[in-house]
């Protein structure tokens, strides 16, 4: 499950955001670990300041150039400060494209696409209103989703945890202290998609030298029929044992590298519910496309669409 095969690019989606910068500075430290090459994505429009469309294909030469340039001042600016990476060691690809579009057209063979987005829901420019439904959902390759915090989002935090708390005392909501250990997890539920996150996932905490948690997030409605309960609604106590036994079942047949830490947990709860709640203290959470709900053929348009949005770590949605 984690041996060393040549893997395809990673690719980039970057548009001059912060969020963008974080994406690709992700994506360089994950390709200096694999020996992956990255390819940064800039798709743009007559709306993004690249003036009026050119009409001679001398205007459309100074075009290119003037996009390359500043695709190239964009890479330099977030690859300065970062030991034992260049410029050169990223591949620079313009497309007259919106930025979803631009992505799918030219990582439909990468090992994964990456974007980044603020914290408290704001995505990357490029796919507010858009993201899950023309990235996430149309994309056949895993799709990453960097994270990046800001001082506004911990004083926001901070506000509401003290306006709602009774008394004087003052409350914060901190985040956990960020250390080099937090682990990778992944949401499992049996189906061909999870095994797959499962894969992705096990991967990265091998590559990274962190522990992987396998999370089955369940409700009795997932279990199927719960022997000895076939015609009466199972415990919560027998339900946590057939979910147990579930999820053995679904780690059975898997081979990890002998150097990686994994453990497995079922939890009465809601996967959404469940899963974000681990984000809370998770370095990377890794999310099947279909299928964490019952199968359920929505899950897109929910589940996955809830944890990208408010997971607090870095999300890879593996399809």
């Amino acid at each position: 499950m984690t041996g060393n095969t040549t893997l395809a690019d990673i690719v980039v989606g970057v548009d001059g955001s912060d969020e963008s910068f974080a994406a690709l500075r992700w994506a360089l430290r994950e390709a200096q670990l694999t020996g992956q090459r990255v390819n940064a994505v800039y798709g743009w429009t007559r709306s993004w300041d690249m003036g009026s469309e050119a009409s001679t294909e001398e205007g459309w030469a100074q075009l290119r150039a003037q996009i390359t340039e500043r695709l190239r001042a964009w890479v330099d600016e977030a690859v300065s400060g970062l030991d034992d990476v260049s410029a050169d060691d990223v591949t620079l690809t313009s497309v007259h494209a919106s930025g979803t579009s631009a992505l799918l057209r030219i990582g439909k063979d990468a090992q994964q696409m990456v974007v980044g987005r603020r914290s408290l829901g704001r995505v990357a420019r490029w796919f507010t209103g858009s993201f899950s439904a023309s990235l996430a959902e149309e994309a056949t390759v895993p799709v990453t989703v960097v994270r990046i915090f800001t001082d506004e989002d911990e004083t926001m935090q901070d506000a509401i945890a003290n306006a709602l708390t009774p008394g004087e005392a003052t409350v914060g909501y901190a985040r956990p202290a960020d250390g080099g250990g937090r682990p990778v997890v992944v949401g499992v539920d049996g189906s061909a998609t999870s095994r797959r996150a499962l894969e992705f996932a096990a991967h990265e905490a091998h590559v990274h030298g962190l522990p992987l948690h396998v999370l089955f997030c369940w409700q009795l409605k997932d279990l199927g029929i719960v022997p000895g309960y076939e015609n009466a609604v199972a415990p919560v106590a027998e339900g946590q044992r057939r979910a147990e036994h579930l999820l053995d079942g679904m780690l059975a047949d898997e081979s990890f590298d002998e150097s990686l830490a994994v453990q497995a947990h079922a939890f009465h709860i809601s996967a959404a519910k469940g899963l974000i709640a681990a984000s809370r203290y998770a370095s990377h959470l890794v999310v099947g496309s279909r299928g964490l709900s019952g199968l359920d053929a929505h899950f897109l348009g929910s589940v996955s669409k809830q944890i990208v949005n408010l997971a607090e770590c870095t999300v890879t949605v593996v399809h």
